[in-house]
């Protein structure tokens, strides 16, 4: 039995329905003037971080760093990975998505 069905539901306060995963791209010393920004200018590093979210029962741990946009996608597979989320194949992926058999 997957644990999607031995895990009993729960209503879910507004605001809460979501899971969300924020990435935050480094901006510092791009600009030659100290304490400084250019807008809309970023490294192609920085963090990954999941949000508090009681109904799911998560509590953020540190922010997750990564070097390039490259690493993005294991590091958001690592942070779930870490809060025990587990993902569903949505319909419009399992358009190519074959199962395993």
């Amino acid at each position: 039995m997957s644990e999607a069905k031995t895990i009993a539901a729960r209503v879910a306060k507004q605001g809460e329905k979501m899971i969300e995963v924020r990435i935050r791209f480094w901006t510092d010393d791009i600009s030659s003037e100290p304490k400084t920004v250019i807008p809309k200018h970023a490294w192609t590093s920085g963090v990954v971080h999941i949000q508090k979210n009681e109904t799911h029962g998560i509590t953020p741990a540190n922010p997750k760093p990564f070097n390039s946009l490259l690493d993005l996608g294991a590091v958001i597979e690592k942070t779930l990975k870490e809060h025990g989320i587990v993902l569903h194949v949505s319909a419009g992926m399992k358009k190519y998505i074959s199962p395993r058999d």
